[in-house]
């Protein structure tokens, strides 16, 4: 399973001094990318032939908050939930405890110059 060390920003944090909820979509957005990256998925190589992964359904259930400081890890993995739909399941741990701050699916379609779906070899072979 894919795992990736981040670190809260003071900037990220709202009045109440915690992650404000939209920074967790970034952070996941970022380990999804760097998950891809490591299995050599290629956004700039995938828009020159006019393939897009776009997202579909956004989940993510909010368990404890990050505060300014906290060391954390995301994890990733990817299942498949039809012919062209793959799921992003992440969690977001504290590092000092390793407690589950974030559960998150993520909901995602590759998708042709014609603007249809379509199933993504890289991700089929990696789940087969």
């Amino acid at each position: 399973m894919f795992s990736i060390d981040l670190k809260v920003r003071d900037y990220e944090c709202d009045l109440q001094g915690v992650v404000n909820n939209a920074i967790y979509q970034h952070y996941m957005e970022h380990a999804r990318h760097e998950f891809l990256h490591s299995i050599n998925v290629n956004f700039a190589e995938l828009a020159a032939q006019e393939i897009n992964l776009m997202v579909l359904k956004a989940e993510l259930e909010y368990k404890a908050p990050l505060k300014p400081g906290d060391d954390f890890y995301i994890t990733v993995e990817i299942v498949r939930e039809s012919r062209i739909k793959y799921a992003f399941v992440q969690n977001l741990h504290r590092k000092t405890d390793d407690q589950l701050m974030v559960k998150s699916k993520f909901i995602g379609v590759a998708v042709n110059a014609k603007g249809r779906p379509m199933a993504f070899e890289p991700f089929d072979e990696l789940l087969s």
